[in-house]
């Protein structure tokens, strides 16, 4: 029986998906995006060890906050890197008539074989996709996060191929990615798309910066400053017109 490696849990998630979610941060990140707030979900085979059973009866406890939309999100860390364990989790989660949302940044996507034929399996069992993109322009996404961008776009599209539903997920990084130019980028790419249900601007923060103090490691971004509202609303004003 497959194990997952958990990094912590939500129980009470208000913004995680669709109504009340039970939030599961997976263990285990390839990337490392400068203003990440989870440097400690990093490392792979670390922290708590469970089955699916093991999760699934952990959330279940609070399924009478869920409503007739809420249920079990699946976060990160990334949590595509323990692809197997995620989707028993959302195999048993559906049997049970529970909704599930899966909360990634797609950079392990690859058409390539079996890896897709395992993302497609994975999809069967879920409803909602929270899509982080980080960086329209592929350079600018490797100096964001050490990795180029064309496979996530590329993910993107093959979940707009397929008509799942997504929620776009943008961090708005003052000086990074909240020019003008590569919002328009943006705007222009998620108009292609057909499955795009909700866009969130996420304004830039530093309240993970404590864990780089106790980790060791030199916060990239400790002169960034937090994103002003007018910038937000301007970014959100560029991007919500994909939807629709």
């Amino acid at each position: 029986m497959t194990k997952g490696y958990i990094h912590s849990i939500e129980t009470f998630g208000s913004v995680d998906g669709p109504g009340v979610r039970f939030i599961v941060f997976m263990q285990g990140c390839p990337m490392r995006c400068q203003y990440c707030h989870n440097p400690d979900s990093w490392k792979m085979r670390t922290g708590e060890e469970l089955t699916a059973d093991e999760l699934l009866d952990k959330a279940l406890r609070y399924r009478a906050y869920w409503g007739d939309k809420g249920g079990i999100t699946v976060s990160g860390g990334e949590a595509l890197m323990q692809m197997e364990f995620v989707t028993e989790l959302f195999e048993k989660a559906h049997a049970m008539g529970v909704t599930t949302c899966l909360d990634t940044s797609a950079q392990p996507f690859t058409r390539e074989e079996p890896w897709f034929g395992d993302f497609a399996k994975l999809m069967a069992v879920t409803d909602t996709v929270l899509l982080d993109i980080k960086h329209i322009d592929d350079e600018a996404h490797r100096r964001l996060t050490r990795f180029g961008n064309a496979n996530i776009l590329d993910c993107a599209r093959y979940l707009s191929d397929i008509g799942k539903p997504v929620w776009i997920r943008h961090v708005l990084v003052p000086g990074i990615t909240d020019d003008e130019a590569s919002l328009v980028r943006l705007h222009d790419f998620l108009c292609s798309l057909s499955n795009i249900e909700r866009i969130d601007v996420l304004p830039y923060h530093t309240l993970g910066t404590f864990k780089y103090e106790k980790l060791g490691i030199a916060y990239p971004l400790r002169d960034t400053p937090t994103p002003t509202p007018e910038s937000v609303a301007r970014a959100r004003n560029i991007l919500e017109g994909t939807i629709g």
